[in-house]
């Protein structure tokens, strides 16, 4: 077999490929095979058909079509491996000659990673949020706390801000009671902003026995986006009465003894947590740095193929779940389809450039990844994914997709060694160091990627 390669741009190449016919042999031999598996010819058993009487019978043509079919994919990879080419995709194949007894040629143009020189990244600064809690921080979680044990009485009393309701609603449009418009017994905070625009107005200063009417639009049902009108009885105002903030609060509520020590732990849970997303804000501006720095081919096929994948995820899944369809999403959103169409390409650019720049990283500083890590990266993909570790290990393997994986924590381990040669400060102009910084590049690449929100299948090996 000969084969070459041309160059039609950085992204994209063509092979042109010529196989001697005697390579064919495997394949024609393959190719009688099942044809004599498939017919009947009246005095041969199955199976036993010589190849002449195949010939005659369905044609030459016929056994050299399946032949070849069954030995492009053997050469096409052939010449790929010979060419040292990193391809993308599948390629698009036309034969160009093929003589029986004698050649067969034929070319595949395909899309290739482009070849990226990485410059020094050392001298990439940023500056992220300082790590600061202040008592107002602690204020608020404990407030949340409290509010968790909040207890309900019945009071006799107009409904204000803050109470639970018993409502009874009935919606209307054109004067005629929905089907679906009906709803009894429902439990509703007032200024929660839940339920419908326009209930909180409608039932301030209403006790229990009363009824007000409000319009509204439904956010739902057989008349999603109608203007109704909405009758609400309201049948119990219940008051919520919060805890005192003391050392009995504390023992209810957590561990300890007294509101000091619940405070200090407070104190010390969001130092964590602002870590964290300062580890996390760091990552996400270094790598927008690092991406800056290099110029990346775009292969276009490629791009139309993530951006497909993209709106097929959101449309399919993500917006499947939640009962809304793309115009309605756009509608929430306020954005048009154009607006939408760019962000999306704009982002599925990043996620190609992102991992095209981070392979590239990996094979340069000679990264690999354990099995300690892998399985520690599987874990953490299973709790976003909402499977059990050994529900998307299955899915993970059955879909063939465990190079997948193996990627994203290389992926996330190059960033974090560009992460550790950069300069981070924060807001106060402190220089910070960034401690067990992979776990949350890993994230900050599958976000950038688009792979953090997707199941295991539903991204395509790039």
């Amino acid at each position: 077999m000969k084969s070459a390669v041309e160059t039609l741009n950085p992204t994209r190449v063509r092979l042109t490929v010529e196989v001697p016919f005697e390579e064919l042999k495997p394949s024609l031999d393959a190719a009688y095979k099942k044809i004599n598996q498939q017919v009947t010819v009246k005095g041969f058993r199955q199976g036993k058909i010589p190849a002449r009487v195949i010939d005659q019978r369905f044609g030459r043509g016929a056994v050299l079509e399946e032949a070849v079919n069954d030995a492009l994919p053997k050469f096409y990879t052939e010449a790929v491996n010979e060419g040292e080419l990193n391809v993308l995709g599948q390629p698009e194949v036309d034969i160009t000659e093929l003589k029986d007894g004698e050649l067969l040629a034929f070319t595949a143009e395909v899309d290739i990673r482009p070849a990226l020189e990485i410059p020094d990244y050392s001298g990439i600064e940023v500056e992220v949020d300082a790590v600061e809690v202040s008592d107002e921080d602690i204020d608020k979680s404990v407030e949340q706390l409290r509010e968790r044990f909040a207890t309900t009485a019945p009071v006799e009393r107009a409904a204000q801000d803050g109470d639970v309701l018993t409502l009874n609603l009935e919606a209307k449009v054109d004067g005629e009671v929905l089907e679906d418009g009906v709803a009894e017994g429902v439990t509703y905070t007032v200024g929660s902003g839940e339920l419908l625009d326009g209930i909180d107005e409608a039932v301030k200063g209403v006790e229990a026995g009363n009824s007000a009417t409000f319009t509204s639009e439904l956010k739902g049902g057989s008349a999603e986006g109608k203007e109704a009108e909405v009758k609400v009885d309201v049948t119990e105002v219940k008051s919520r009465e919060l805890p005192e903030l003391d050392d009995d609060f504390a023992q209810l509520a957590s561990e300890f003894d007294t509101l000091e020590e619940l405070r200090e732990d407070s104190r010390k849970r969001l130092a964590q947590m602002k870590k964290y997303d300062q580890a996390t804000q760091a990552q996400e501006k270094v790598l927008d740095e690092l991406l800056k720095l290099v110029e990346v081919p775009m292969p276009e096929k490629l791009l139309a193929d993530e951006i497909e994948t993209r709106k097929h995820n959101l449309v399919n899944h993500q917006l499947g779940q939640m009962g809304l369809d793309l115009a309605k999403y756009l509608e929430i959103q306020g954005k048009s389809e154009e607006e939408f169409d760019a962000e999306t390409k704009e982002q599925a650019e990043k996620g190609i450039k992102t991992q095209f720049i981070l392979d590239e990283l990996v094979n340069k500083e000679k990264l690999n990844v354990s099995q300690e890590e892998l399985t520690e990266h599987l874990m953490r993909r299973a709790q976003s994914s909402g499977m059990s570790p050994d529900q998307f290990a299955q899915a993970v393997v059955e879909g063939g997709q465990v190079p997948m994986l193996v990627g994203e924590v290389a992926r996330g381990k190059a960033l974090a060694v560009v992460v550790e040669a950069a300069t981070v400060k924060d807001s106060n102009g402190e220089v910070i160091d960034l401690d067990d910084e992979d776990e949350t590049a890993e994230t900050v690449v599958a976000e950038a990627e688009g792979t953090e929100a997707e199941g295991a299948d539903e991204k395509p090996e790039v």
